[in-house]
């Protein structure tokens, strides 16, 4: 693993220095002591979460940002869900299709509300759904939320929590608007095909309330 981690600290510099890599690229770990002490501070995992460190994966890759450059991403899922999750961000890479960015979630102490704000594309918190004492399917690294803020839970009233996402209240795309608005997901979109291609569901589906950025893994119906 040493030897690995070496790899990946050398791609996270190269990409610091403004070398990102115009092809789409993508690296998988096994949840190493490293990782999983961060991921212990940051309260994204913690022992009695209903899947072990042992059944995650940490995925490194690159998008394309709002600023138009590619960047280097790290999101963590399930080990059934890599083959997919790899081939959805291909496809993503592909389109041209924006993200604000990808951190863990850990980043932002397991807060989902914090990482929100943020407009971070992230995937595996051991946290339970809102308001609820069900796990939800982020704890099994089964879920990704992506582009937060352009795409937002909106409750059956119609409510949206968070400010910035008020104006995407609309699922309709505005190009005048620019980089955000193309992250703004609809049922005519790349990005929904393409996760739905390979056997994801959407949020933006739901009956009554709406999430937009969810999307969740099933096996069943994957490949």
């Amino acid at each position: 693993m040493k030897s690995s981690f070496g790899k990946l600290l050398l791609i996270f510099s190269l990409y610091s220095a403004g070398l990102a890599a115009e092809e789409f690229d993508a690296l998988v770990f096994p949840i190493d002591q490293t990782i999983q002490k961060r991921m212990i501070k940051g309260h994204s995992w913690r022992e009695g979460c209903p899947v072990p460190t042992e059944a995650l994966r940490y995925i490194i890759l690159n998008y394309h940002g709002f600023d138009g450059n590619v960047h280097l991403g790290e999101i963590i899922v399930h080990r059934d869900a890599v083959e997919s999750t790899i081939a959805i961000f291909r496809e993503l890479f592909a389109a041209g299709y924006p993200i604000r960015q990808m951190r863990l979630v850990s980043d932002f102490l397991g807060k989902d509300w914090r990482s929100i704000e943020a407009d971070n594309t992230t995937a595996f918190n051991c946290r339970s759904v809102a308001g609820r004492r069900i796990w939800s399917n982020h704890a099994y690294g089964k879920a990704i939320d992506i582009n937060p803020l352009e795409n937002p839970y909106i409750s059956r009233r119609g409510h949206i929590a968070h400010q910035a996402s008020r104006k995407f209240a609309k699922r309709i795309h505005h190009p005048q608007r620019g980089t955000p608005d193309k992250a703004l997901i609809t049922k005519d979109d790349k990005a929904y095909r393409i996760f739905k291609r390979h056997g994801w569901s959407w949020g933006g589906e739901w009956h009554g309330a709406k999430d937009y950025q969810h999307f969740e893994y099933h096996s069943t119906l994957s490949h």
